[in-house]
């Protein structure tokens, strides 16, 4: 299967619709999950920590098909990986894609790694302390695996997300 190409093909594909109908149910199936270093601390800006790498030890490997939605979303948004505030990473480790304010700056395509994730300090729905469904993830997150073997059957395993954007941003400025 040939990757869509970067002018718009990519926005009408059925492999982009794909994701984000398993994303859809990914964001279902966690709806009422937080962490409490993800709700708003001071000034009303979140701390989550599961976007500071470094803090963690934890980074998101997104596989070929969620890069391709990550770079169309960077695209629509006009976020660069060059942004020198952002990359390489500050000494938190924090997510190039973060704002200046902590957010999200593609959180409707962040990768499945990031919608999934939930520290020690996990709280379900109303506060309930109970287990993530980790069988129903790890099924979508098969199915992402599978949806990526399709979209780039040569190179569709996952990678460090700051190492795929660093390498992205290099390829682009060798075609310049």
């Amino acid at each position: 299967m040939r990757r869509p190409a970067a002018s718009g093909g990519w926005s009408r594909s059925p492999e982009r619709k794909a994701l984000l109908a398993i994303y859809a149910e990914v964001d279902a199936l966690l709806e009422g999950w937080s962490c409490a270093c993800s709700r708003a601390g001071a000034g009303g800006a979140p701390e989550a920590q599961c976007c500071h790498f470094a803090v963690t030890g934890r980074e998101p490997h997104p596989t070929a098909v969620e890069l391709e939605e990550v770079r169309h979303a960077m695209r629509a948004r006009g976020v660069s990986p060059r942004d020198p505030r952002k990359l390489p990473m500050a000494e938190l480790g924090a997510c190039p894609l973060l704002s200046q304010d902590g957010r999200c700056r593609i959180y409707e395509s962040r990768p499945f790694g990031c919608r999934t994730f939930f520290c020690d300090h996990a709280e379900g729905p109303m506060g309930a302390r109970r287990r993530l469904p980790r069988d129903a993830v790890n099924e979508l997150g098969r199915r992402v695996a599978d949806l990526s073997a399709k979209f780039a059957p040569r190179d569709p395993l996952p990678r460090p997300l700051v190492r795929a954007l660093l390498a992205s941003d290099a390829r682009g400025r060798d075609r310049a």
